[in-house]
């Protein structure tokens, strides 16, 4: 199911789309009293106001007409629900920490922390890696947008490592076609549960959003092609294997559904794996990005070194092996 493969493209086409509604898609499985409560169930991240307003404001269908929220539901009915993209101010500068390891005049490379969003959204309205780079650089507002000024292209929250981030729209535009193209470099490094096999792969699997957990991403048939090329770089004990992977696709939460599809998750990620003791977030580190800068069309590379909890959960497993660390 997942073929071998010794080809490493230099690639991600993971940009950022233009800012616009998302649309959900239900099916009801089981006789439920109303809409409304259907609705609070189904989209349990959101508030009962906000469900509310969207039934009002006829964003809200059933079988392809607009519905109430007392109106009753059957199996098999179709539910498609508009949420329409969050109204956000334009983002303010802040003074958060944060390490920059190359700048010219058309781009900055950040090493961004694990526990940092990227830009603005409902909930996370400030202390982004947004925010910081205005405080940083107020000539950014403007690129891209008012809410994620500069940003090319993202990494979650809890996933630590280098990003690219425009100063003009000359170097927003190149850096977004080399995106698209497939030809930004992004590697990661991540440790993930059992023992890799074979120690050289890639996995091919199409994801899109799961359909029962609106938060997660999942394999599914109708969802876009994406591919994850990796390579061991160590095992312990057979226990867990570290692993360095990269992108030829970007999907949302790609190389964490991949793994977990293959029945070896992300250490440390609730969301596909489960916690874990070694470490208090996902094992997932962006450790090298590589493009061509839009001024000369040079490559450059860069890298970042492991962020100390992921090097502590390294020692921590050398110590618990008692030195039974293979190299691939």
């Amino acid at each position: 199911m997942w073929p071998t493969s010794s080809s490493f493209p230099n690639g991600d086409e993971r940009g950022l789309a233009p800012a616009m509604s998302e649309v959900i898609r239900l099916s009801v499985s089981s006789s439920s009293p109303r809409l409304d409560r259907y609705l609070a169930d189904q989209l349990a991240e959101r508030s009962r106001s906000f469900v509310q307003r969207l039934v009002e404001e006829g964003r809200v269908q059933v079988n392809g007409k607009a519905a109430k929220a007392s109106q009753r539901l059957s199996p098999g009915d179709e539910v498609v629900v508009e949420i329409p993209e969050p109204k956000l101010a334009a983002a303010r500068p802040e003074e958060i920490p944060l390490t920059e390891v190359f700048e010219d005049a058309d781009l900055i490379v950040v090493d961004k922390p694990a526990g940092l969003v990227v830009h603005p959204a409902a909930g996370h309205e400030h202390g982004t890696l947004v925010n910081a780079l205005l405080g940083r650089h107020p000539e950014l507002a403007g690129i891209a947008g008012t809410i994620r000024p500069g940003i090319v292209h993202r990494l979650d929250k809890d996933t630590s490592g280098l990003m690219a981030v425009a100063k003009n729209d000359r170097a927003q535009r190149s850096l977004s076609q080399q995106i698209k193209d497939r030809q930004m470099l992004k590697r990661y490094v991540t440790l993930v549960a059992g023992k890799v096999a074979p120690e050289v792969g890639t996995i091919d699997a199409p994801i899109g959003r799961d359909l029962r957990q609106r938060k997660r991403m999942a394999i599914s048939p109708g969802g876009r092609p994406a591919r994850t090329h990796y390579r061991v770089l160590r095992h312990f004990d057979g226990d867990y294997t570290l692993v360095e992977a990269t992108l030829e696709t970007g999907r949302t939460h790609q190389i964490r559904v991949h793994f977990a599809a293959t029945g070896h998750p992300v250490v440390g990620d609730p969301v596909y794996g489960k916690k874990s003791p070694l470490v208090a977030r996902q094992f997932l580190h962006a450790g090298t990005l590589g493009f061509r800068l839009p001024s000369t069309g040079e490559w450059v590379e860069f890298t970042s070194l492991l962020p100390p909890d992921l090097h502590q959960a390294l020692a921590m497993l050398d110590k618990q092996c008692g030195g039974r660390v293979s190299t691939a």
